[in-house]
């Protein structure tokens, strides 16, 4: 396995929660691109920001689980977001990075074309996703869109997002994607 180290932990938040979130009005979001669209998280998900590594594939993931790498002795999914969104597998190249999250007792990776902002975002700029009947838009996984400077930030609830993981493989990979 390659030695990369992270590009740009997210360690110590104080400093960013406290830009323009001390009324507690603002949440701070990270965002990045995937193709020409830009998503945001909540930057209290992220744990950091790593440059790519290539993963070890498992027996039957779904298509938009690339395989696992091993974080620091911790063995973590890195999932697709191109993929999981339904565009396609990404063709990953030395520029794309991977979001490394705590999604509730987990951690989970999402592979991305590349990082664009953090945003202090306040609650009542959030807009929420268009109610559309027709199931164009998988609205679960989003939680508000935003508009930035001509730009629309698409702000995904992770929850939600992994909430759906059913892999189906056998006992030892199965353990392998558990939190140690």
């Amino acid at each position: 396995m390659s030695s990369s180290t992270a590009i740009a932990p997210v360690g110590s938040r104080t400093d960013l929660q406290s830009a323009g979130a001390a009324n507690g009005s603002e949440e701070q979001y990270v965002t990045f691109t995937v193709g020409s669209e830009e998503y945001g998280v909540n930057i209290l998900a992220v744990r950091e920001i790593r440059g790519w590594t290539p993963e070890s594939r498992l027996p039957n993931l779904p298509d938009y689980v690339r395989g696992v790498i091993n974080l620091r002795g911790i063995i973590i999914p890195i999932f697709d977001l191109r993929a999981r969104f339904g565009g396609g597998l990404t063709q990953v190249t030395k520029r794309h990075v991977v979001v490394v999250m705590q999604v509730g007792e987990r951690t989970r990776g999402i592979l991305v074309d590349a990082i664009s902002d953090i945003l202090a975002i306040g609650h009542d700029a959030i807009k929420p996703p268009p109610d559309v009947d027709s199931g164009l838009i998988d609205a679960e996984y989003l939680s508000g869109l935003y508009t930035a400077e001509n730009r629309m930030v698409t702000l995904l609830n992770v929850g939600k997002l992994f909430a759906g993981e059913h892999v189906d493989q056998d006992p030892a990979a199965r353990t392998a994607l558990e939190p140690t």
